[in-house]
């Protein structure tokens, strides 16, 4: 596996809009199997295996900004509402984003490209992703990628088109400004969350939440509703205009609690939920491009 760092540029495209992605890691590779071919019956014969493409696959890891997080969030859970346009906010458009982990999800192409080749993905979807929240980090998401195509050799058609190797460094949100709201009490003591969902044979999404032990006032083993807010550093954003991100996750059910439980001092530990109902996304960007 090649893992590709700052020498790696990464832009997604759709039908309707093209974007620079900005990284911290990524693994996207040819796939390939392998095809024997046996001995025959009779004679000595010769036994080996024939190289045959199977699309692509591997991962990309991103910071969410304010200009990428409702096309990545679109991309990795499958389902978009109209973006609304505010009013006296300028020119501000609100996106309400009605989420839902679905298996076949829209296709999109990818390029990558690196100091000595540029490659482009096509027919590329999200077989799973993880979206991990910590103090003192930024607001990363995980994307598993796959397709059947081959990669190809990409050559723009305009310079105008080509990329410069600058990726889009845009505010990206941390995980030191974010709220967690659980059945309507706001819980201070979650340093920080991951929510992990596979889309292969069906869906199956998890949250594991780490939070500071505390007596009295701990996470409840059943959540009807659990609202993540995110926001950005800036004093100039508004509260549900931009700069902000909101997911809300409906009935959790605790499958396990893996507190240390001789531990000396303070205890932060992490706590898996299954998550049994929806999943629903507000993004709110300064933007007005729309996401189909």
């Amino acid at each position: 596996m090649f893992v590709n760092g700052c020498d790696c540029s990464i832009v997604i495209k759709t039908s309707h809009i093209e974007k620079d992605i900005p990284f911290s890691a990524e693994t996207l590779r040819e796939a390939v199997s392998i095809m024997k071919e046996e001995v025959p019956i009779e004679g000595d014969g010769v036994c080996r295996g024939i190289r045959q493409c199977c699309g692509v696959m591997g991962c990309v890891v991103t910071p969410l900004t304010i200009e990428t997080t409702p096309l990545l969030l679109y991309l990795a859970m499958g389902s978009a509402g109209i973006p609304l346009y505010v009013s006296e906010t300028r020119n501000l458009f609100k996106y309400d984003l009605n989420l839902l982990t679905m298996e076949d999800t829209k296709q999109f192409e990818l390029i990558q490209d690196r100091k000595n080749e540029r490659r482009l993905f096509e027919g590329c979807r999200v077989k799973s992703f993880e979206l991990r929240i910590l103090r003192g980090e930024t607001i990363k998401l995980k994307l598993n990628i796959f397709g059947e195509c081959a990669p190809k050799n990409y050559s723009p058609r305009s310079q105008t088109s080509e990329m410069s190797g600058t990726r889009e460094r845009g505010e990206r949100f941390s995980g030191d400004f974010v709220s967690y709201m659980i059945n309507g009490k706001e819980y201070k003591n979650i340093y920080g969350l991951t929510l992990q969902s596979k889309k292969v044979g069906g869906t199956k999404t998890e949250l594991w939440i780490k939070r500071a032990l505390q007596k009295g006032g701990d996470i409840p083993d059943l959540i009807e509703e659990l609202t993540i807010t995110a926001q950005l550093l800036r004093d100039t954003y508004e509260l549900r205009q931009y700069g902000t991100f909101r997911i809300t996750l409906k009935r959790l059910v605790l499958i396990s609690d893996e507190t240390e439980v001789n531990a000396t001092g303070a205890v932060i530990s992490p706590l898996r939920f299954y998550v049994v109902g929806g999943t629903q996304a507000e993004v709110f960007t300064s933007t007005g491009e729309l996401i189909q």
